[in-house]
């Protein structure tokens, strides 16, 4: 069921029209501040990008689809391309790496009011708003539309500071709501197989690894901090040789999770 609940959810009522709820209140959301730009034509100001988070937390692999659905639903008025695939994939992973590492790190609400749950807190969401920027700022360096330091920055930060500050508010308010109604993804899917003190280590170092590799060694390779592996390669090919082996490995962290 951990393996294949990104599948397996499709089969359950509810949880498609989780997905369709996450989907379209993501949307909604984001189309209205379409109008305040960070880097014209390309990004703007997102405070739904909490969504993601928020929803990844209550819905788990609802909120995933749901927010790569959204996400293209919001592209779609702003003109979709070629670089929409890239802004996919990112949401996916944004609000795939949150539910997943919490729940193989800790036990009990993701409601932060203790350090070590801000800390945890704070570390799960960047690992997923990393992944998101790298992805994104990848796809569209290599796309030609904005160089991979200019925009997975600006994503990670928009994220980030959004996720950081709504986030618990809105879990604060929201969670006890959903899990007394019986929507939490848990209840909706059943519970889930135990996973060995192994099995969740490594998924969890591979993601944070991963996490790392592709938007750190990304930043890296762009201000041309090259390992030697890539030192002859073309700009977007020795961005691809780090960025995309980081993707990889978190992906297979958090499927491991």
């Amino acid at each position: 069921m951990v393996t294949h609940e990104l599948t397996d959810m499709w089969r359950n009522t509810r949880m498609v029209v989780l997905t369709a709820m996450c989907a379209s209140f993501y949307a909604a959301v984001l189309i209205p501040f379409m109008v305040v730009p960070i880097i014209p034509g390309v990004t703007h100001f997102r405070p739904a990008n909490a969504l993601p988070v928020v929803c990844s937390f209550l819905f788990g692999p609802a909120a995933a689809w749901g927010a790569a659905i959204g996400n293209l639903i919001g592209d779609f008025f702003a003109g979709l391309g070629p670089g929409d695939v890239f802004g996919f994939t990112g949401n996916f992973l944004y609000a795939l790496a949150p539910y997943r590492l919490w729940r193989a790190c800790a036990m009990g609400d993701p409601v932060p009011r203790t350090p070590g749950a801000w800390v945890l807190f704070v570390v799960v969401v960047a690992i997923g708003a990393g992944l998101c920027a790298a992805t994104v700022g990848f796809g569209l360096q290599i796309l030609g539309f904005v160089p991979f330091a200019v925009l997975a920055n600006v994503v990670i930060v928009n994220n980030m500071l959004t996720s950081l500050v709504l986030g618990p508010l809105l879990l604060a308010v929201l969670y006890p709501r959903v899990r007394r109604v019986r929507l939490l993804h848990t209840d909706v899917l059943g519970p889930r197989p135990p996973l060995s003190a192994g099995r969740r280590a490594l998924g969890v170092g591979l993601a944070l690894a991963g996490a790392l590799i592709a938007f750190g060694g990304g930043n890296l390779t762009a201000a041309g901090v090259l390992p030697a592996l890539v030192a002859d390669a073309s700009p977007n090919a020795a961005l691809a040789l780090v960025v995309v082996p980081g993707i990889v490995i978190a992906a297979i962290g958090l499927a491991l999770l």
